[in-house]
């Protein structure tokens, strides 16, 4: 794989060494939020990990290489590129060998830690089952990643904009342990709670560890979901963000978007519409998720 990765010094090093790294996803990078934002939230979740004790790697095609771990200079390119692809596991060949930028989705960031040999990966939210994906079948390929890809997902929950309930019967189906990180219940991205409960709660970094290891030791292929609410000062009236998705869902059908198009187009509108205050619970959000992940991989590495 020599010739398609490409590692960060710091990050191969501590790869080499069995230090704690956490892999980072790029779409939220370059599809998840406007510049400067994107680059300053990026970078300080770095040092969020960093801080805690891990070395955080995050993922992104450049060149025509699965670069794992970006410079500084790396990530302010990448957050003012236009046009950059969104990648997921279909797009990764077509991506490298095209040499495009490409900004990589949960389900290419699990897939490209794997190859790396990275077992936590910190993101916002997974994607899911979109609300009527019973008559679209449109299902992101998030789910089937986490099915067969032996990674541990740190997000705070599946985005809102999803039909959470079927999301997780997709997950049951395919065997993925849903670990609540000291909550009961599933979380809804803006939201501290979607009303769903979680496979177990765990409230130690260390447990979550213990989990990974022995699922991975019985044998059993793919991930595991570890969720953790937004804090709740920074979290979302439930009734408010509902309004506004239900808005911005409408507009969307209006347009016929599909595929990967609509929810870039949703978290757009839902910031425009809630006048930033959606940005704000993502980015904080994304920083408490780092927090977390880099404590479980921490505890991981100690095992």
């Amino acid at each position: 794989m020599n010739d398609l990765l490409s590692l960060l010094p710091e990050v191969r090093e501590a790869l080499r060494v069995g230090a704690p790294v956490v892999a980072l996803e790029s779409t939220i990078i370059s599809h998840g939020m406007p510049y400067p934002t994107n680059v300053q939230t990026a970078r300080e979740v770095e040092e969020i990990v960093r801080a805690k004790g891990a070395i955080p790697a995050t993922i992104a095609l450049l060149q025509g290489r699965i670069h794992i771990g970006l410079s500084s200079e790396q990530l302010d390119t990448l957050g003012r590129a236009k046009n950059v692809r969104k990648v997921s596991r279909r797009d990764l060949p077509i991506a490298l060998v095209s040499g495009q930028m490409g900004a990589t989705t949960v389900a290419a960031t699990m897939f490209c830690a794997h190859l790396a040999g990275i077992s936590v990966f910190v993101t916002g939210g997974i994607g899911g089952v979109h609300r009527r994906g019973e008559v679209t079948l449109d299902i992101s390929a998030d789910l089937m990643e986490l099915a067969s890809t032996p990674v541990a997902v740190v997000c705070a929950g599946a985005k809102a904009i999803l039909d959470l309930p079927r999301t997780l019967e997709v997950l049951e189906t395919h065997g993925v342990p849903i670990v609540g990180f000291q909550t009961d219940q599933f979380p809804a991205f803006y939201t501290r709670s979607s009303g769903l409960p979680v496979d177990v709660r765990l409230d130690d970094p260390a447990d979550v560890a213990r989990v990974m290891a022995t699922k991975w030791k019985l044998g059993l292929a793919g991930g595991i979901l570890v969720t953790t609410p937004v804090p709740e000062a920074d979290a979302m009236d439930s009734r408010e963000i509902d309004e506004v998705i239900e808005q911005s869902l409408e507009e969307a059908n209006s347009l016929s978007l599909q595929g990967k198009d609509i929810t870039p187009f949703l978290l757009k509108k839902i910031v425009e519409r809630t006048e930033g205050r959606s940005l704000a619970t993502n980015v904080a959000l994304v920083k408490h998720n780092a927090d977390v992940g880099a404590a479980i991989a921490i505890a991981y590495a100690a095992q």
